[in-house]
């Protein structure tokens, strides 16, 4: 199948590709997190017809084995032996005007949503819904729950959790147009954690002894996952979703019977779920775009911290 790219996402993941070559591949065009129109079908393809929008879903599994036959490819059985864990990472990706998947069971419709606005929920939206659907049996009424990063993740978690349970929700980030942005989305809070030892009083002051019920770490580096730890209460969740390079120690002690989650992206069953809370207007990915050719220059406002929601290249 060959899709005409309409948005491609710039993610943090492709930062950590060029910084440390993780893949021992050819070289491959970047851009996992894509939408765009069919431009033309694959021999024996049935069902799709040239000009639907649709978005790609990223993790390219083997697609026979059990987790892929249940749609959860981001979990294939066989991906260390795969020459390519999907398109932008280790195939060629969207950022091109073109690019191939090798197979419709990858795609799913968009419908009347926008391929630029949509490419950010292949990942940045399916990501932290994947992690809140694992963490619901926590989120009751009477529970808190913290976001941890509100770039391109975290300002998605927030309106996922808004849509998709009770919890009353805390957000945490260390740039203040965030929070209010977050304030705006359904959080209950926001607290700047550019101090933690203040953004741990402040937290434990709203939530008291019980603590938080579950902590969703978007960033992953060692501030913010000591801060999880500080934070969590008996019989809670940390959810590590941010790659950032930080690890956690497993205490032996309190607090009692806290678990830890490692959410990995989201299956294709889960991406429809996304596009149909986008269609019903409930989430909406903030998007900046860019034109492809400025990639370099919006790669390094990433690094910088100076992009707002998600970044999207255009061709």
């Amino acid at each position: 199948m060959l899709i005409k790219i309409g948005g491609a996402g710039v993610c943090h993941s492709d930062i950590h590709i060029l910084d440390s070559g993780p893949l021992s591949l050819p070289a491959f065009t970047l851009g996992h997190e894509n939408a765009g129109w069919i431009a033309e079908l694959g021999d024996g393809v049935s069902g799709w017809k040239e000009g639907d929008p649709v978005a790609v879903y990223g993790p390219w599994g083997c697609g026979g084995c059990h987790a892929c036959q249940s749609s959860a490819e981001n979990h294939c059985a066989h991906h260390a032996s795969l020459p390519s864990f999907g398109g932008g990472l280790g195939s060629d990706g969207g950022m091109a005007d073109y690019m191939i998947v090798p197979s419709p069971r990858l795609l799913v419709p968009l419908g009347d949503l926008d391929p630029v606005t949509a490419a950010p929920l292949s990942d940045a939206a399916l990501t932290p819904y994947h992690a809140i659907k694992r963490a619901l049996p926590y989120l009751t009424p009477d529970a808190t729950a913290v976001v941890i990063g509100l770039g391109g993740l975290g300002h998605m978690a927030v309106q996922i959790l808004s849509a998709l349970c009770p919890a009353q929700v805390i957000a945490c980030d260390i740039a203040d147009d965030k929070l209010k942005n977050a304030r705006g989305n359904g959080a209950a809070y926001a607290v700047n954690t550019r101090d933690s030892e203040a953004a741990r009083a402040h937290i434990r002051e709203i939530v008291g002894g019980r603590g938080v019920n579950v902590a969703f770490d978007f960033v992953g580096v060692q501030a913010t996952i000591d801060l999880c730890t500080r934070i969590v209460g008996r019989g809670g969740l940390i959810s590590m979703v941010g790659q950032g390079g930080g690890t956690i120690a497993l205490p032996v002690t309190k607090p009692y019977g806290y678990s830890i989650d490692l959410p990995y992206w989201g299956s294709r069953t889960e991406l429809m779920e996304v596009i149909a809370l986008a269609q019903a207007g409930h989430i909406k990915a903030e998007v900046e775009a860019f034109p492809l050719a400025s990639a370099l220059d919006v790669y390094q406002r990433l690094r910088e911290g100076r992009i707002h929601g998600r970044a999207v290249l255009i061709p």
